[in-house]
């Protein structure tokens, strides 16, 4: 492509990572082109900032754990982590942050890339300030495809603005571990990351505005306060951080209600929104408001709602993934991706008109019903579906089935094992509409309660699904008796 240059696709994706990809290679394989734009490395968030290198650091201390909690691997652990080691194995992961191999993946996939910043300027046209120093002008046939993902949400807290502070980004691409780590935030990435570092070496403190893991269930969320507190950490809960200052020494202040903390690196993790800003929404009629950025309502494959039809052949526009603003999870994100770009082929093709119908390859209904989730701490928690707590609200007729991890994989997977199961019973229909599992290595035992939910596999029916001795997915059958199967 030369300077200057215009070019047409049938497909245009703003944003090179994981969903992105997902969505290019849909249309592609579809028979339809495409084009990505990306103005960073190709493959996104999730590949070099976010799950990858964040799970990369857990790893280690979670293996070191779990072996001195077994006899006879205890007697044989003499050391303690090396974090110089583990940071290089987490670069290893991350590919030192180098997109070759990812860049390489798109062109064997026949999707063209364009390294610059996208901006929508019209019905499905978008300029390209490249990286290059060249501007170009492409044209989309069919679609516009909005996967920028997200980016932090930086609280409003005095004098935080003038000190020097990680996000996510920050924590999973560090050099070396700090002394003192104060995280803000008691949500998924501020737990993990607090308990990687604390297991890396470092004195952590959390800092909550409410309760731990709010999103997740209560007694879920008290055994990884538990394992934190385990590790050493330090946790101030419902707790507001009123003022953050440096000295003079290049450390940090942290002021809570009383009290005053004293950190090398502090982490900021409030939660995230859609990255929507700067992307020429405005030029399609799509308008934030009171100066924020804007937000995209989209139908059930990803098309965007609202003024963005270019009046001569319908509308253009599509969101996936975090850019959507309904489920930040890379895994979802996905899903939407392939869903999208199955659903922009198929309206090119005839083969779809309006809104597709729940559960078709083009909708992406496993969001209102099915979202699985992991926290990578130690112990896990692993939940899908609606929560007891959640149903109950809706005036659905639920009942919650609750127990102990007390089985026998259990016990071989630690001696002192503890962890919490929960299902949530359709009591109407007699399915499984939620599950939540608490305690270590749970993370796999969630596909099999998406696959129930998914499935809305009848509890009659579920019965029959025998779990194999001695597994932790034992905790199944104990489940399905204390319901009264």
């Amino acid at each position: 492509m030369t300077a200057e240059s215009s070019r047409e696709y049938d497909v245009i994706v703003i944003g090179a990572g994981a969903v992105g990809e997902n969505v290019a290679d849909r249309v592609v394989r579809g028979g339809l082109s495409a084009v990505i734009i990306e103005s960073e490395l190709v493959g996104g968030e999730c590949s070099y900032w976010a799950c990858i290198p964040s799970k990369a650091l857990l790893r280690p201390g979670s293996v070191l754990h779990a072996a001195q909690g077994i006899p006879g691997a205890t007697e044989a652990i003499t050391g303690t982590l090396n974090a110089p080691a583990a940071l290089k194995h987490r670069d290893w992961f991350t590919n030192n942050w180098q997109d070759g191999s990812q860049v390489e993946w798109l062109d064997s996939a026949g999707i063209d890339l364009v390294r610059g910043r996208g901006r929508i300027t019209g019905p499905r046209e978008v300029h390209v300030d490249a990286l290059d120093g060249n501007s170009y002008a492409l044209k989309a046939n069919h679609a516009v495809v909005v996967a920028t993902g997200s980016m932090p949400t930086i609280p409003d807290i005095e004098g935080l603005k003038d000190v020097r502070y990680w996000t996510t980004r920050g924590a999973t691409a560090a050099k070396e571990i700090p002394q003192r780590f104060v995280v803000l935030g008691g949500g998924v990435a501020g737990v993990e990351l607090a308990q990687a570092f604390a297991r890396l070496g470092s004195s952590v403190t959390i800092v909550a505005r409410g309760r731990l893991l709010s999103s997740y269930a209560e007694e879920a969320a008290n055994l990884v306060l538990a394992g934190l507190r385990a590790d050493g950490v330090t946790v101030h809960l419902h707790t507001d951080v009123t003022k953050v200052g440096k000295n003079d020494d290049g450390s940090i202040n942290v002021t809570l209600d009383g009290k005053t903390l004293q950190a090398d690196e502090i982490l900021v993790a409030s939660g995230r929104r859609p990255a929507l800003a700067n992307l020429g929404l405005e030029s399609v009629g799509i308008e934030g408001e009171n100066g924020k950025a804007p937000r995209l309502t989209t139908d059930a494959s990803g098309l965007v709602e609202g003024p963005v039809s270019d009046g001569t052949s319908g509308s253009w526009l599509y969101a996936a993934g975090d850019a959507a603003g309904k489920v930040l999870l890379t895994h979802q994100g996905k899903y939407e991706a392939r869903a999208t770009g199955d659903a922009i082929v198929a309206r090119a093709k005839g083969e779809l008109k309006g809104s597709p119908q729940p559960w078709s390859p083009w909708a992406h209904t496993a969001n209102d019903h099915a979202v699985p989730s992991v926290v990578f701490t130690d112990p896990e928690v692993a939940s899908v579906g609606q929560g007891l707590e959640e149903a109950l609200l809706q005036g659905k007729n639920v009942a919650g089935v609750e127990l102990p991890i007390n089985v026998s994989g259990s016990q071989l997977h630690s001696p002192d094992y503890k962890g919490w199961a929960q299902i949530v019973v359709d009591e109407d229909r007699r399915v499984i509409i939620g599950a939540t599992f608490a305690g270590p290595g749970v993370s796999e035992l969630l596909h099999s309660a998406t696959i129930a939910i998914v499935g809305e596999v009848p509890l009659d029916r579920l019965w029959h699904a025998v779990p194999s001795y001695p597994t932790i997915s034992e905790v199944w059958l104990r489940l399905m008796e204390k319901y009264g199967l």
